[in-house]
């Protein structure tokens, strides 16, 4: 008899068929006298469509809703129908007597089993094969140590609760919010358990920053000057204490007369009074990685998404060989694993090797370092560090990302790196300043990365480390040299980056920097170490988010979206915590510490809520805009602005007036819904988005339609394109400059600025688009041009090639092509600080 071993993958398959003593090839399996080694191609088996259920569920309506299956079945999916049958026929054969489960060893990987199993009718014994790295020894380790079907039940409970519980929340919400909110771009309103969530953390931030109110600030800066040099020091606030102002600092000053005042009084003082004080501090290495820190920062250091960092280090692991399992969300190592990572280290090549021996010579690796080996850290899989691999040919991102886990592998075994920090105070009067200067005086774990590595980019940024050499002036006057005021205004708080909202999904919507308490917050997150770069991505192709640099951006699609779903007060869908109290559920169930019955009915009752108030609408509001229609009040919903009155057709009642909110992507005002009204048109208006994503201008116009209802319509008008001698009159449309190239007027159409001039094929001598790489040119800028200057800095443009945002001023070149002119960029840090550094020397 034969064992059937069932991989996730192709290439995985064959790997075990190498180190299962060269298993050959029959077909597309594997196979000898006492093994079957065959493979999926990730998911093969889905659940049960609601049409799959049943024919009166294919029409979305809110009238079925909730669908809430009592058994949900699966089916084969499409794509790979084929994949399937060739493994439920391997099932079947009747020389197999025991399956092993070589699936990932996570969540996903029991799922993909579990159900191809499952829909195959496999009866046969079932053992769990369970690699947390790909490399020889351990393959082999893991096959004499299979796990038995019933220690692995908790975590298959938990993979079937999750993959029904995103069906019940997205099949019925997606349903329930596109039948009530409507489509956009001709795509449906997807909402999940855990992508509306995710979305709302952007789309609050992004409404931070549109409602930030910046507030001036004052702060005072003075030179002084002792025996050893000159050196500045900054004001600080006395009796300061934090408030609630998450803007109040110590060295701010809110009121310019008092600032001023303060000023006064400095600059009339004597001699400062100085005091110093020195000490040394500590900073221990980062911790070593799990997928959402290695993410995070693959983001932060090369602009690397959460999802491509993911499909790099599944390479490093399952085609290199190089680290152990990625998909993971511990930051320790099991607490016998001190001889593996010894190993590691031994077979670590330059430029790593270096480092390894001097961990090796010193005996570092101490097992009972709990920051390091913690068996209470560890679940399923362990932290990601290297294997005892020889070094393979990688490529370069491959190797960034490899670099990252092995310095960071080495790093955590050194000892802290130490600083000398110095704080001089000095006072002018009853006027306190502060100095501080921090210099490195070991280098410790910071040597593994060198000058310039992650290490120094890690830390808080030197301070005038020429002053904090210095002798200390103990007891001794320092003459004040000047002293000014620095203007500043609060900012408000940046965009998410992928490396942000990884950390916010982490924490379930707190943002969290300190590495040990994200810890204990993640068990309450969004989503799992594996499915976060996802989900992101998801909401990035639905058209939710925008990757504008590194910024992820809401479109107005995640706006609207949001501003539905709490008009209808759903939030269960809107609520990071809540969420992330249902992931926690989830790790208890695949604990065995809680029942899936008990995680089911929360997330069915959850269903329930959410259509109850789906199909509760609250009642449309009266608005202060008349419609010519019946001389009374528009009424507005969470869709459109609407007359009172009605129009019968076939059948059915329709409000004789009606206005979406949105209008290709773009929402409109009060104020041009009321200009619309009054003037019958309004425009042209920019910011409008075609459903491949194209920047478009229109004007609207409202219509009387052959029902005899009004609606809005999008007016592209002569699009510059047209003869003089055609239909369409260029002169309704209003002059912005003369045409560099025959002198006629240049016209503002709805999508672009054309001459009244033409060639000889009879095209428009001078036509420049109104919209160009994604931003809408306004027309006092296209002025500008037409007069022979440059236009200002225009903020957004989106390079086609590469997809990232720049800035720059236009001007018009010789035959009216439009020419580029980039503002300087500031300079980065490390040369910022060296050019200062040389300015004061200088001084």
């Amino acid at each position: 008899m034969k064992s059937l071993v069932i991989a996730e993958k192709p290439s995985v398959a064959g790997d075990l068929a190498r180190v299962l003593g060269k298993v050959p090839k029959k077909g597309d399996f594997y196979e000898n006298d006492e093994w079957v080694i065959s493979s999926a191609v990730g998911h093969l088996v889905e659940l049960f469509m609601p049409e799959d259920i049943s024919k009166d569920l294919k029409r979305w309506t809110l009238k079925t809703l909730p669908i809430v299956p009592e058994k949900f079945q699966l089916k084969p999916i499409d794509k790979t129908k084929q994949k399937y049958q060739e493994l439920k026929k391997l099932i079947a054969r009747k020389d197999i007597d025991q399956i092993i489960n070589a699936c990932d060893a996570g969540r996903e990987g029991e799922l993909i089993f579990t159900y191809v199993n499952e829909l195959a009718k496999g009866k046969k014994p079932v053992k769990r094969l369970w690699m947390s790295s790909m490399t020889p020894g351990a393959i082999k380790d893991a096959f004499a140590n299979l796990r038995e079907a019933s220690e692995m039940q908790p975590l298959q409970d938990a993979a079937r609760s999750r993959s029904e519980a995103d069906w019940l929340i997205g099949i019925n919400g997606t349903r329930g919010a596109t039948v009530v909110f409507g489509r956009r771009g001709g795509r449906a309103a997807t909402v999940g358990r855990v992508q509306t969530p995710t979305l709302s953390l952007v789309y609050q931030r992004e409404m931070e920053i549109r409602n930030f109110k910046p507030r001036d600030y004052w702060r005072l800066i003075a030179d002084f000057g002792v025996a050893a040099g000159e050196y500045q020091g900054l004001y600080q606030k006395p009796d300061f204490k934090k408030s609630d102002d998450e803007h109040d600092r110590v060295d701010r000053i809110w009121e310019q007369e008092k600032a001023e005042a303060i000023l006064q009084s400095v600059l009339a003082a004597g001699p400062a009074k100085v005091t110093e004080e020195k000490k040394r501090t500590k900073q221990a290495s980062p911790r070593l990685y799990d997928l959402t820190s290695l993410q995070r920062e693959a983001n932060s250091r090369f602009g690397l998404s959460a999802g491509h960092t993911l499909n790099i280090a599944q390479a490093l692991y399952e085609k290199h060989k190089m680290i152990t399992y990625p998909r993971t969300d511990s930051k320790a190592l099991p607490e016998d694993y001190g001889p593996t990572v010894i190993n590691v280290l031994r077979n670590l090549d330059e430029p790593y090797a270096l480092h390894a021996e001097k961990v090796l010579e010193n005996r570092w690796v101490n097992t009972g370092n709990k920051r390091i080996f913690n068996n209470g850290q560890v679940s399923d899989h362990f932290a990601i560090i290297p294997t005892d691999a020889s070094a393979k040919k990688l490529g370069e991102l491959e190797a960034k990302v490899f670099d990252m886990i092995a310095r960071r592998t080495i790093a955590i075994f050194f000892p802290p790196a130490e600083f000398d920090v110095t704080t001089r105070t000095s006072v002018l009067g009853e006027h306190s300043f502060k100095t501080e200067g921090k210099v490195l005086a070991f280098g410790g774990w910071m040597d593994v990365y060198g000058k310039g590595g992650l290490g120094e980019d890690n830390l808080t940024p030197l301070t005038d480390p020429d002053f904090a050499r210095s002798d200390s002036p103990k007891g001794a006057l320092a003459d004040r040299k000047d002293a000014q005021l620095e203007g500043d205004a609060t900012k408000p708080p940046p965009r998410y980056s992928e490396a942000t909202l990884l950390s916010a999904m982490e924490g379930a919507g707190k943002l969290i920097d300190d590495e040990d308490f994200a810890d204990a917050m993640k068990e309450k997150g969004l989503g799992t170490p594996a499915t976060r770069a996802q989900t992101i991505d998801h909401l990035v192709h639905e058209r939710y988010m925008e990757r504008q640099g590194r910024e992820l951006v809401p479109t107005q699609k995640a706006e609207s979206l949001m501003q539905f779903l709490k008009l209808f007060d759903i939030e269960q869908l809107t609520s990071p915590q809540m969420t992330g109290e249902w992931e926690h559920k989830l790790r208890l169930v695949e604990e065995g510490n809680l029942s899936r019955a008990a995680f089911m009915k929360d997330i069915t009752d959850a269903t329930q809520s959410m259509v109850n108030k789906l199909a509760s609408p609250p009642p449309p509001e009266k608005v202060d805009i008349i419609s010519p229609t019946n001389n009374e009040s528009l009424l507005e919903d969470h869709r459109a602005w609407f007359s009172q009155d009605k129009i019968e057709i076939r059948g059915k009642e329709y409000p004789a007036l009606s206005i979406n909110k949105v209008i290709g992507g773009r929402k409109l005002t009060m104020d041009e819904v009321k200009e619309l009204i009054d003037k019958k048109e309004v425009g042209p208006l920019d910011g409008f988005t075609s459903r491949n994503g194209k920047a478009f201008s229109a004007l609207l116009k409202l219509i009387v339609k052959d029902n005899g209802t009004q609606r809005v319509d999008l007016d592209f008008g002569s699009n510059g394109e047209e003869s003089l001698d055609e239909t369409v009159d260029l002169s309704q449309y209003p002059v912005v400059g003369q045409s560099p190239i025959d002198q006629t007027p240049v016209r503002e159409t709805p999508n672009a600025y054309v001459s009244e001039g033409r060639d000889p094929d009879g095209k428009p001598a001078f036509r420049l688009s109104r919209n160009m790489l994604g931003k809408a040119l306004p027309p006092e800028e296209v002025k500008k041009m037409l007069a022979g200057e440059k236009t200002s800095v225009i903020q957004g443009f989106k390079s086609n090639r590469t997809g990232r945002l720049f800035d720059a001023q236009l001007f018009l070149k010789d035959g009216g092509k439009i020419g580029f002119e980039f503002p300087p960029r500031p300079p980065r840090k490390k040369a910022a600080k060296k050019a200062a550094k040389k300015a004061a020397k200088d001084s």
